[in-house]
């Protein structure tokens, strides 16, 4: 298999649980901040323009990041990822939009490219404040959900936590913001794991 992915962003959400579960891949850059996504070279393969990007042994390719997490916790990791049953499925997928759907599309997109949502310059502190509200209302909410577990859906892994690493990255390491104990302590847990050290390192995030 092949991810396409872009260092830091997303996308390091699925190189995680590729690197936790043991599956044979290659990963591809596609630089973002060079246009790497918007050439012909890119959208022939996905013309959605953006990552993460699975191509999997078949040839076939999943350009959702919800989608790929779910294709891959039933085949490849089902021995670690898979639901007992529908409810842990669908709570798992609830959690999963929430974080991909307002935390990260709705609130740090509005934070770090808030001239996608107003052509005026003069708007921007405006929509970026607007952004940062809903970060902070969606990581109460998940403060809340965690509690005192080991994992977001409390005592397994699940995909769900593939995004929860993502945006807090983005929230603790880049806008350097002043989380939830639980959330922070969760961070550090889960920054800690192997797979994720391999994956910082081969992103180039850290040494």
């Amino acid at each position: 298999m092949k991810l396409y992915y872009s260092p830091g962003a997303c996308s390091l959400g699925i190189h995680f649980l590729l690197e936790e579960i043991g599956a044979p891949y290659e990963a591809v850059p596609v630089i973002i901040k060079q246009g790497d996504t918007l050439k012909e070279a890119y959208t022939r393969l996905n013309p959605k323009a953006k990552v993460p990007l699975l191509e999997r042994d078949d040839g076939s390719r999943l350009s959702e990041f919800g989608a790929i997490c779910r294709w891959l916790s039933r085949t490849i990791g089902a021995d670690l990822l898979a639901p007992a049953d529908l409810e842990e499925e669908v709570r798992s997928v609830e959690t999963l939009d929430f974080i991909v759907g307002t935390i990260h599309m709705q609130g740090f997109s509005r934070i770090l490219r808030p001239q996608k949502f107003s052509p005026s310059e003069a708007d921007l502190d405006w929509v970026r404040a607007q952004g940062g509200e809903i970060v902070a209302k969606g990581f109460a909410h998940l403060s809340q959900q965690l509690g005192e577990a080991p994992f977001i859906m409390g005592a397994r892994l699940s995909v769900a936590d593939a995004a929860l690493l993502y945006v807090l990255f983005w929230g603790i390491e880049r806008a350097r913001l002043d989380l939830p104990a639980n959330l922070q302590a969760y961070y550090a847990r889960m920054s800690a794991r192997p797979s994720v050290v391999r994956v910082f390192r081969d992103e180039g995030l850290r040494g």
